[in-house]
Formats: structure tokens, C-alpha cells, sequence
């Protein structure tokens, strides 16, 4: 092969890395945009304060039952892990404990029901909860999506100082991939 030929491969093999690589940094971006609509601009902090990310299914939510050496009054859960992201692994029923007190003030979790949880570690008594509250504690669709509801966007009209309400923006379905690569990538793993 002769030195111009060689270095013309050189130059297609340098040119199609440098496309690849440019493709996989606007995936990334993407993905973080994703996360961000989703979860909100503290979404790299919530992933990362999180024990346990994982999609499963509400297989049960139940009190356990009362021991005398039950100081606090906890709310038992399982869940069949569908898609491991953190902490977890997939096809395993996880059982979590959560303070009543918290479990009363979020979103109610039926069986049958499949959700995109954040879960802080476990603390020494053994309970938990979502990170950042309902944050943390996302509805998956039946197509394994999370909806982001429509957004209300206000502008200032130039006419006058006050915020005048532009129309709804779409509801939209972010898919489950694009937010376990962000979050995987948030948490450096």
C-alpha cells in the first residue's frame, strides 16, 4: 500500500471516530435533557444521594405486623424489580420499610402499579424512603415510559409587565433508557 493510500485510510478512520464520538456526546445531551424535563435541574444530586434506583412493579403495601419492639410505625412494600439501575437487582423481590408518616404524604402505590423509584439507603432502623419525595417516586406507563405532563409556559408581553399564559406544551413520554443512562452517568457507574 502505498504512503498516500495509507494515510487516506488514516484520515477516513480519524474522520468517522471523530463522527462517532460527536454522535455519542449529543446522545448524552440528550439523555440529560431528558432527566432534567423529568426530574428536575437537581437530577445529577438526586440520583447520585440514592441507595436504590430501580423501575418495578407494587406488588404488595401493607403495615407489617405489630411487634412490641416496634417503635415506629412503618408501612412494608414490595416490589418485583423490573429494570435494576442501582442498588438493586433485576427479578428480585424487594421488600422496603417506610415511615408512616412519610408513606401518608406521597403518592399512593397500589399493587400492579409500576413506578421509577429512588430510594435513599436504608437507615439504621432498617427504613427508607424516596429521595426528595415525590421526586423520587416516578408512574411509569404501560409502555415502561415515564409521562412528563403538559408544561404551562408564561411570557412577559411586551405591552405590559405581567406574565400572560401561553399555551400548554404536549404532555411527553420520555423512555426508561434514555433516564438509566443519564442517572448511570450522574452516578459514574
Amino acid at each position: 500500500m502505498s504512503p498516500f493510500r495509507r494515510m487516506r485510510a488514516f484520515v477516513l478512520v480519524l474522520a468517522s471516530a471523530w463522527v462517532f464520538l460527536e454522535g455519542l456526546a449529543s446522545a448524552q445531551q440528550l439523555d440529560q435533557l431528558a432527566a432534567e424535563r423529568v426530574l428536575g435541574p437537581e437530577w445529577k444530586q438526586l440520583s447520585r444521594a440514592a441507595g436504590m434506583v430501580f423501575a418495578g412493579t407494587v406488588l404488595s403495601t401493607a403495615a407489617p405486623p405489630n411487634t412490641m419492639d416496634q417503635a415506629i410505625p412503618a408501612i412494608e412494600m414490595k416490589f418485583h424489580v423490573d429494570r435494576a439501575i442501582a442498588g438493586v437487582h433485576a427479578g428480585e423481590v424487594l421488600t422496603i420499610r417506610e415511615w408512616a408518616g412519610v408513606w401518608s404524604r406521597q403518592r399512593e402505590l397500589r399493587p400492579g402499579q409500576r413506578v421509577l423509584l429512588f430510594l435513599y439507603p436504608p437507615g439504621r432502623l432498617g427504613l427508607t424512603s424516596p429521595v426528595g419525595g415525590s421526586l423520587g417516586q416516578l408512574a411509569l406507563s404501560g409502555k415502561g415510559e415515564i409521562v412528563v405532563p403538559p408544561a404551562h409556559v408564561s411570557v412577559v408581553s411586551p405591552k405590559s409587565a405581567l406574565p400572560v399564559p401561553s399555551p400548554p406544551v404536549p404532555a411527553t413520554a420520555v423512555r426508561l433508557g434514555q433516564l438509566e443512562r443519564a442517572i448511570r452517568g450522574a452516578r459514574k457507574e
